[in-house]
């Protein structure tokens, strides 16, 4: 029987960067097992990998924080000399609409916890980014009706915010943990979990083959389920996989000025630029986009609907008034693990001795994922690291823990 001293599973965003923050801080044994044929094919391919740090509670924002650095700093955090990802720095532009109170408290919390945030208006906005309307009002995204726009608003740039490629981010990870000496195996579908005496012993793969670790750690995504309850664990949370719409369209070159990923919530959706800038990525951040559960994460719709699509597109044209209506459009699925009771994520040691999690991110996973790697690497290896490391407390998402008060369970919390 093949041994390591930890086995992750699940080669998405979450499980190479915690093999990667393990493999750099120790030596131990470390192996990767993925049921697909390579990086991507879970919900790190389908991430629009928006990389903003503004979130309700504090430690969020810290853990944000703290995972952007590692995006920002790449090849560094890597270690690869030309890695294939690149942070493109377009800022994160929040307009909440006529809520002028909102942006001035956000930029004292966010400046508190050393994020680097500046406040303008109307005239500034249109000067830094002339595509935009300043308009305070919400479109009506259910009939289309145009209605006479106003403005008056105040809006939040995080400065140091923006996105990179998920898909060449979990390449480069892939690269820097097989450099280190991670073993990393695809068409590698873990079936059983061993253990005995209360302490995980091990898995078992579908084609029987069995590997041995004192430490197996879940980082399954939407499958984390299927390995929980292989476990034999009873969790008193509902992780539920949920599909997920996103539209891209092809950017106009008569469409002036920079776009920085915007986050209009008047409207409910957020949009950033991607390949080069010459597309344009739009998605929802409603709480109500949020609720069509999977059972299958194997089998779902991966088209977007057409009432979503027109809904959005609207919401964009009325935020970007310049943007023709012309060019190809299209729209994709991926998966949230939707964390039912608080939307926040289940990281650390479960019931069973040695089995870890790291599930149910909720859409948050990407931008943290540097620092949830750090978070758990540290627990398991007892090492701290001088760079790339968080100082969150991982008590924080304990599973035994009690839901979180928070006041909106959408990808926004």
């Amino acid at each position: 029987m093949k041994r390591a001293d930890v086995i992750v599973i699940g080669a998405g965003i979450i499980g190479l960067s915690i093999a990667w923050q393990l493999a750099r801080r120790s030596h131990l044994s470390i192996t990767v097992l993925e049921k697909g044929a390579g990086t991507g094919e879970g919900s790190t391919g389908a991430s629009s990998a928006i990389c903003r740090t503004r979130y309700s509670l504090d430690n969020m924002i810290q853990l944000a924080r703290d995972g952007i650095a590692a995006y920002r700093h790449w090849a560094d955090f890597t270690g690869l000399a030309t890695p294939r990802a690149a942070f493109a720095e377009d800022g994160v532009l929040w307009m909440p609409g006529a809520d002028t109170d909102w942006v001035e408290r956000e930029h004292r919390r966010m400046q508190a916890v050393g994020v680097a945030t500046d406040v303008f208006g109307d005239d500034e906005l249109l000067r830094r980014y002339p595509a935009f309307s300043p308009c305070t009002l919400a479109p009506d995204t259910e009939t289309g009706e145009a209605h006479t726009c106003r403005g008056g608003g105040r809006y939040l740039l995080e400065t140091e915010g923006g996105y990179i490629d998920p898909v060449a981010c979990a390449d480069d990870l892939l690269q820097a943990c097989r450099g280190a000496g991670v073993a990393v195996r695809f068409g590698a579908q873990v079936q059983g979990i061993a253990q005995s005496g209360g302490a995980v012993r091990g898995v078992t793969l579908a084609s029987g083959e069995q590997l041995a670790a004192p430490v197996v750690i879940n980082a399954a995504g939407p499958w984390c389920n299927q390995l929980s309850r292989a476990a034999g664990l009873t969790l008193p949370w509902h992780l539920r996989p949920t599909r997920i719409q996103v539209l891209y369209l092809e950017r106009p070159g008569d469409l002036a000025g920079p776009i920085p990923v915007a986050v209009d919530m008047a409207a409910g959706i957020y949009f950033r630029c991607q390949n080069r800038g010459q597309q344009l990525v739009v998605g929802s951040v409603l709480e109500a986009d949020e609720r069509e559960r999977i059972d299958d994460p194997d089998h779902f719709n991966r088209s977007a609907d057409d009432d979503f699509t027109h809904a959005k597109l609207h919401a964009l044209h009325h935020r970007l008034p310049q943007l023709p209506y012309r060019g190809a459009l299209r729209g994709y699925c991926g998966l949230y693990t939707v964390n039912e009771e608080d939307v926040h994520p289940l990281v650390g040691e479960s019931a069973l001795k040695g089995f870890y999690l790291a599930n149910g991110f909720s859409g948050h996973g990407f931008k943290l994922a540097p620092a949830i790697g750090a978070m758990l690497a540290r627990q398991i290896s007892g090492e701290a690291c001088t760079t790339f490391d968080t100082a969150v407390d991982p008590a924080f998402f304990r599973i035994d823990r009690a839901p979180i008060a928070i006041a909106s369970k959408s990808v926004l919390a």
